[in-house]
């Protein structure tokens, strides 16, 4: 049976930021609702302006400035608040999910089945106005924006909006010049997100998952 889409709306994006500047990200579920990550009226102490999709990804960083105990990575570097959380990120490491396709590794099973549909073109989730197929529902909460004009993310310094994170973050780069452009290493093509570069590169490399 078709897995049908969820709630796409009731649950408010955030901003999460470590400086000076913020950046209005999704969480599981988009809404039209837009409200700000809450923060004191005291200074921010963190000032090195990076921007996180996630809060928990944040606070990792934050205990990073205070020089709080975190549990770091020894084969990667990367830091985690709780041992158990370093625990599951080691199953990457270990190649315990790994796929037999294209040798990716994930620190959980199931982020291992949800790729393996790239590979086996399996689209459970459809679109409740068109039937369109996709493979993962964060796709298809993306795909109906299309039918209900829905635009999530607002920019803090003029009244556009749009319906998707990295049209946002290109708004803000080329009217507002706050980020920084990634740029293809093979045609100098510029990107605002480093997920986009990648697949841009994948092009290049003649990579086809």
């Amino acid at each position: 049976m078709l897995k049908l889409f969820g709630a796409f709306f009731g649950v408010m994006s955030h901003v999460y930021y470590a400086g000076e500047i913020p950046f209005e990200v999704k969480t599981e579920a988009d809404s039209n609702d837009i409200t700000e990550h809450p923060h004191d009226d005291k200074p921010w102490p963190y000032v090195c302006n990076k921007s996180f999709t996630m809060e928990r990804n944040l606070n990792i960083h934050k205990l990073m400035h205070t020089g709080e105990n975190v549990y770091p990575c020894s084969e990667c570097g990367r830091h985690f608040t709780k041992q158990k959380y370093l625990n599951k990120h080691m199953n990457v490491h270990s190649s315990k999910y790994k796929c037999t396709e294209c040798g990716k590794c994930f620190d959980a099973r199931y982020a291992l089945i949800v790729h393996r549909r790239i590979h086996s073109g399996e689209k459970t989730f459809e679109c409740p106005y068109c039937r369109m197929l996709f493979n993962r529902n964060d796709k298809l909460k993306r795909h109906v924006r299309i039918h209900t004009g829905a635009k999530p993310y607002s920019c803090r310094h003029c009244s556009d909006r749009f319906p998707r994170l990295d049209k946002l973050k290109r708004h803000l780069l080329t009217s507002h010049n706050e980020g920084t452009w990634l740029t293809c290493h093979i045609c100098q093509k510029k990107f605002s997100e480093s997920g986009r570069l990648k697949e841009h590169v994948r092009r290049h490399e003649g990579v086809k998952p």
